[in-house]
């Protein structure tokens, strides 16, 4: 590996992590206004669009280390957001399932919440979200991501 490589692959780190910072804290900031921490949101949003989870398996789906999930389901269960549900056929797996009242709130805020997001990539044109998606996908292959 040339010096340039390098010097590319590290100034390339720098600007993808500060964007992804920059992003992430005002997505993070609108996601607390609604009362809810961003994990909070990730696991009540996770159960919205795909359903019934094994507690043991959120942590992997979000992005979280597996002993904050409890803490997290802990929360949502008392704001009443979401429940668990052991499984029938195996007494061992708990499922986090969302309420109809966790249901009707992801339901009022996620479409400023895609609003938001889409508004902070506005500055790309859709054959560039494209690109960055592949390009972004392309990189985490090494890391193991993809």
């Amino acid at each position: 590996m040339s010096n340039d490589s390098i010097s590319q692959s590290l100034k390339l780190f720098i600007v993808l992590s500060r964007a992804y910072k920059a992003i992430n804290e005002h997505v993070n900031k609108l996601i607390q206004t609604n009362g809810l921490n961003p994990t909070e949101f990730a696991v009540l949003e996770l159960l919205y669009h795909k359903g019934d989870q094994p507690l043991q398996q959120i942590g992997g789906k979000i992005l979280l280390a597996s002993g904050s999930i409890t803490y997290v389901v802990d929360k949502l269960e008392q704001k009443n957001l979401l429940k668990r549900i052991a499984c029938p056929k195996d007494r061992r797996v708990t499922y986090a399932q969302i309420t109809d009242e966790g249901r009707m709130f992801i339901e009022s805020i996620f479409p400023e919440h895609a609003k938001q997001i889409d508004q902070l990539m506005s500055t790309l044109s859709e054959e560039e979200k494209s690109e960055a998606i592949h390009l972004l996908k392309k990189c985490g292959i090494p890391a193991g991501q993809f």
